[in-house]
């Protein structure tokens, strides 16, 4: 499914997603900690996301995701994992590969997206010491190489 949502909205939805499997509702303050926005622009966008048939929202009340928007929502977690799991095994270090796999959800192709699915579930299907094998050899080739930079 080709996403025709802005990432902003994404993340909202991501965000709403995350919070409503743990707690069966998100309120606009769960969302502003979860995103560190201001509760204000919180309910705008819930508002957009409600008109765009992605959420129900309920003034005062909570905020949970319609059909529509938890199966985008579950797209768009399915795709940061995706991107979390392989940079995991690539040794990314944690606090980056938190960042770029963020980034990542949101800039590629679902052409793209989808080999990357294949290969992390080919890789841990497949190649059981994968990280093991894949840090020796990083540590076999870092020899000469400055710390952190190509």
């Amino acid at each position: 499914m080709k996403l025709k949502i802005t990432p902003r909205k994404e993340d909202y939805l991501r965000a709403i997603y995350r919070i409503t499997k743990e707690k069966g509702y998100a309120r606009v303050r769960d969302i502003a900690k979860e995103l560190e926005k201001k509760p204000s622009s919180v309910v705008e966008m819930v508002r957009k996301l409600q008109a765009e048939g992605y959420v129900n929202y309920e003034k005062y009340g909570g905020v949970t995701l319609t059909p529509k928007g938890k199966e985008v929502a579950e797209i768009i977690e399915m795709r940061y994992y995706t991107f979390l799991k392989l940079l995991r095994l690539i040794l990314v270090p944690e606090d980056i590969a938190l960042k770029d796999a963020h980034v990542l959800e949101h800039m590629l192709d679902p052409k793209t997206t989808l080999q990357f699915i294949r290969l992390v579930e080919f890789l841990e299907t497949r190649f059981q010491n994968f990280e093991e094998e894949f840090s020796a050899y990083c540590r076999r080739k870092s020899h000469g190489l400055v710390h952190g930079t190509l």
